[in-house]
């Protein structure tokens, strides 16, 4: 088996993960299938940790003992398709991988994210409510891609821009646009220029600069 390593640092990971008893892998799938019917069922800010065990037929013990709340279960629901994603823009083909233009590297980020979105946007909202989204995992390695992206292309105020370039992708700004009668296509199309804007016009000025 090859050492796993981190995907934002490459990083190797010494320890390899501890066994998992039979019985806690068993629970834990109860719980995440039972949530993942519950977020795709109803509003995921209204699902309580009681629910998520009753639906589970887990004691609230057992559940708290793996997942302190509501938002770690999405997360962990919602990791293997953000880590699909990170493994793309790491490693995968241009434009959503390296090789391409800083604009095209960042409008493909955004359309990996919409598709993300549309079929999972419950798990998101579940996992990333409010503040609750800049504390996972996942956005900071958005906003070390982003960042990179910025840094890339020559944009002075790159520090400032990450979160507002990441706003677009809340889940509630997602479901909000949807809610008005944008199609994921339109959302998509406004996000690609919103990264030609900003990236293009950047280089252009860094060029006449030299």
């Amino acid at each position: 088996m090859e050492p796993r390593s981190d995907l934002l640092t490459g990083a190797a990971l010494d320890a390899p993960p501890p066994t998992e008893r039979t019985d806690a892998a068993r629970n834990r799938a109860k719980v995440l299938t039972a949530a993942a019917e519950l977020f795709a069922t109803r509003d995921p800010r209204t699902v309580s940790m009681d629910d998520i065990a009753k639906a589970a037929g887990v004691g609230r013990g057992t559940l708290y003992r793996r997942y302190p709340d509501r938002n770690a279960i999405a997360v962990a629901l919602l990791d293997e398709h953000e880590r699909a994603l990170q493994e793309q823009l790491l490693r995968g083909e241009p434009p959503l991988g390296p090789g391409a233009a800083p604009a095209d590297r960042l409008a493909a980020f955004y359309a990996a994210m919409i598709e993300l979105l549309r079929g999972h946007a419950h798990l998101v909202l579940g996992a990333e409510t409010g503040g609750a989204r800049f504390a996972t995992g996942a956005y900071g390695f958005w906003a070390a891609h982003v960042r990179a992206l910025l840094v890339e292309a020559g944009v002075a105020e790159a520090d400032s821009l990450v979160d507002t370039l990441l706003a677009p992708l809340a889940a509630e700004v997602y479901l909000h646009q949807l809610d008005r009668g944008l199609s994921a296509r339109q959302i998509t199309d406004g996000l690609s220029t919103l990264a030609h804007r900003v990236l293009d016009a950047s280089a252009v000025s860094s060029a006449r600069a030299d």
